[in-house]
């Protein structure tokens, strides 16, 4: 199918962000992600490189003079070839202490089934670029959100769980930090990095918003309570008392925090969104959905 793909749309670039991305279910069910994250991506990869390349750092003479698509009359030009950009996750780098920053430099150290279904997806495309001359670029981002995020995702699961006026879970104590990186800034890094990005580099894209669990939830509720109290509800008076403490997940990383600095001087990307409004356009798009559990 990915091959019939190619020979029809010509396809001249691949931005691969198809994942299975929930550790809660990584942990339930592991095969499902060796199946999509590896085999997936190697089935992308070998794909394009079959039909990009004649062979090891020698692409199809179709490329040579920036001429990619002739079908229908039509040409395009780009002084580069065809190029695999694959998105990653900085879980590939394993868990941080009280301090100290995610580089490119890190050595991988994946602690869920998730993260090294990833690390692994990430050697394959490597090893595309050292052993074949594949034009690839991996980027290692944060934890995403903003509108139209997956509902099994944390912040949606918080909006839905006090809308429909249910516990709200929160794993272990609550205090373990993530870097969060709004959806839309993200999309702006991968445009950068995909168009102008060295060849064989791995870029860590980072929002520079480290928070706790705790503080995600209370910063959510703390909307809510203000622009859509729970007037159904005589006996909620915030939604902070819908807090639940769970057990925590197995294996569950303490921290995580990205260093950008590579692609913010290499390729001028800035994060435009703080998490102060990033957040509140995300709580409003969710309030016009329908939120029933």
């Amino acid at each position: 199918m990915i091959e019939s793909i190619f020979i029809e749309y010509d396809i001249y670039g691949v931005i691969n962000f198809a994942a299975e991305s929930h550790v809660d279910n990584s942990i339930k069910t592991p095969g499902i992600f060796i199946e999509t994250n590896i085999k997936g991506v190697f089935t992308l990869i070998d794909v394009a490189y079959k039909y990009w390349m004649e062979g090891p750092f020698k692409y199809c003479s179709r490329y040579l003079n920036g001429i990619v698509n002739e079908k229908e009359g039509c040409s395009k030009l780009d002084a580069s070839p065809p190029r695999f950009h694959q998105i990653s996750t900085d879980e590939v780098y394993g868990s941080l202490g009280d301090t100290g920053l995610f580089t490119e430099e890190n050595s991988y150290a994946p602690n869920s089934p998730y993260a090294a279904s990833k690390a692994s997806a990430d050697m394959i495309v490597r090893s595309y670029q050292k052993t074949y001359g594949l034009n690839t670029v991996i980027t290692s981002c944060s934890n995403n959100y903003g509108p139209k995020q997956h509902d099994e995702k944390l912040i949606p699961t918080i909006i839905r769980k006090s809308l429909n006026c249910k516990p709200i879970p929160i794993y272990g104590d609550g205090k373990n930090i993530r870097d969060w990186l709004y959806v839309l800034d993200h999309c702006k890094a991968i445009d950068l990095v995909f168009h102008i990005g060295k060849k064989g580099n791995i870029y860590n894209i980072g929002g520079n918003n480290e928070k706790t669990n705790i503080q995600i939830v209370d910063s959510i509720c703390t909307i809510l309570d203000k622009k859509y109290p729970p007037k159904n509800n005589s006996a909620l008076s915030s939604y902070k008392s819908l807090i639940t403490f769970v057990e925590d997940r197995a294996g569950h990383d303490k921290r995580y925090a990205i260093d950008a600095t590579k692609i913010k001087n290499n390729l001028c990307w800035r994060a435009t969104e703080d998490f102060d409004s990033g957040i509140l356009k995300t709580v409003d798009w969710f309030m016009r959905k329908p939120h029933n559990e």
